[in-house]
């Protein structure tokens, strides 16, 4: 089974988004009566069309509500820009939200914006051209087949599903599934038809999704990356009966695989951005909330803006008392007699000094001189006594 490396948010159980292609013609144009016919029959609420955007000037916005079930508000808001490369046209972008997780049984958003006249050609799938809502038959060759499903499950924008004929239908076979359909899957739902004996082709094009599709039945194909909890087992109906009555264990499957969590499309996450920081589609009762919430805000800015000055005001009014006291301090230091210091000696003194006391206390070596009577007598008591 194929997955994502990249991780990408989860769908919210209250948004409803879709991505299609419109053929080449003026799709401004009729959306515009499109919604203007849906406002005067009611089936709307309100829609406007938003000025052009000068980072993108040739992108188209329109916005739209409406309420749905027990007085559930629905927002939508729809982009459309030139498509690129063959065909050309132009693509579109939509992305409803409710104030409840989503009911399948309410009207499709798609239905809401764009006409349901078969002859509009407002409905084909981005990657491969396909119309959802109605049947689309396999190609012949199987490395077509691999080409076309690959591309088809990437995105994860539409449900795909496959079915196998296990022998010629007349016209009560070749009846859509969509029809069965609750309203809100009949424009998300493209429906793949296989020849009788184009099954071993498919099942080898289906081989890197790692699901198959029985005999004379069907499979719901689990997209790129796979919805948490999807189990082939579980989405695959061992028989489809293309006699003109309604494919229930089908239906089935297909309406439990829309309920299974999933990540957001790609390229759904900054329309769903868009829808909720950027709307315009305001009620009174809503721009009197929004301006009530403005002047809140300003109000509690305002408030901050004064703490702050008061705070600023008093650390200012503390930085000046703790100035004047310590000016008054120094200034009553300076007035008391500070004691003289005597003068410091020179080294040439200091030198003088520590000689002098060297010399006076430097011991006398030399004998002191005694009396001359004392020596005398001493002399002459050490002579040799004369001969008496």
């Amino acid at each position: 089974m194929q997955t994502s490396l990249t991780a990408r948010p989860m769908t919210p159980a209250t948004v409803w988004p879709a991505r299609g292609r419109h053929a080449p013609g003026n799709a401004e144009d009729v959306l515009r009566r499109s919604l203007q016919q849906r406002k005067d029959s009611q089936a709307i609420d309100d829609f406007q069309e938003l000025p052009p955007d000068e980072t993108a000037p040739a992108e188209r916005v329109f916005e739209a509500r409406w309420r749905v079930g027990d007085d559930v508000t629905v927002r939508a808001r729809l982009s459309l820009k030139p498509a690129v490369g063959e065909g050309a046209g132009q693509e579109w972008l939509l992305v409803a939200e409710a104030e409840q997780p989503w009911d399948h049984a309410w009207p499709s958003p798609t239905g809401l914006f764009w006409p349901q006249e078969p002859d509009t050609a407002w409905d084909q799938d981005t990657a491969t051209r396909l119309i959802p809502g109605e049947i689309n038959p396999l190609p012949k060759d199987d490395k077509e087949i691999r080409r076309l499903l690959r591309n088809a499950v990437r995105g994860g924008w539409h449900i795909h599903v496959v079915v196998h004929e296990a022998m010629s239908t007349d016209d009560r076979g070749r009846r859509p599934l969509a029809q069965w359909l609750p309203p809100g899957l009949r424009h998300r739902v493209v429906e793949h038809h296989a020849a009788p004996q184009q099954l071993r082709g498919l099942n080898w094009a289906l081989r890197d999704s790692g699901v198959e599709v029985p005999r004379g039945g069907a499979v719901v194909l689990p997209g790129v990356p796979a919805p948490d909890g999807y189990d082939p087992e579980d989405f695959s109906v061992r028989a489809v009966f293309l006699d003109g009555s309604k494919p229930a264990d089908l239906v089935d499957a297909v309406t439990r695989f829309a309920a299974l969590p999933r990540p957001l499309p790609d390229g759904a996450e900054d329309a769903l951005t868009a829808l909720r920081e950027d709307w315009h589609l305001l009620t009174l009762q809503e721009e009197l909330d929004r301006q009530r919430g403005l002047v809140a805000m300003y109000a509690e800015a305002l408030e901050a803006m004064t703490k702050s000055r008061d705070l600023y005001r008093e650390a200012a009014e503390s930085a000046h008392e703790a100035l004047a006291a310590y000016q008054e301090s120094a200034e009553i230091a300076a007035a008391r007699p500070q004691p003289t210091a005597p003068p410091a000696a020179s080294p040439l003194q200091q030198l003088t000094r520590t000689f002098e006391r060297f010399k006076v206390k430097r011991p006398s070596t030399a004998p002191a001189p005694a009396d001359e009577g004392t020596a005398d007598e001493g002399t002459a008591d050490r002579r040799v006594p004369s001969e008496q």
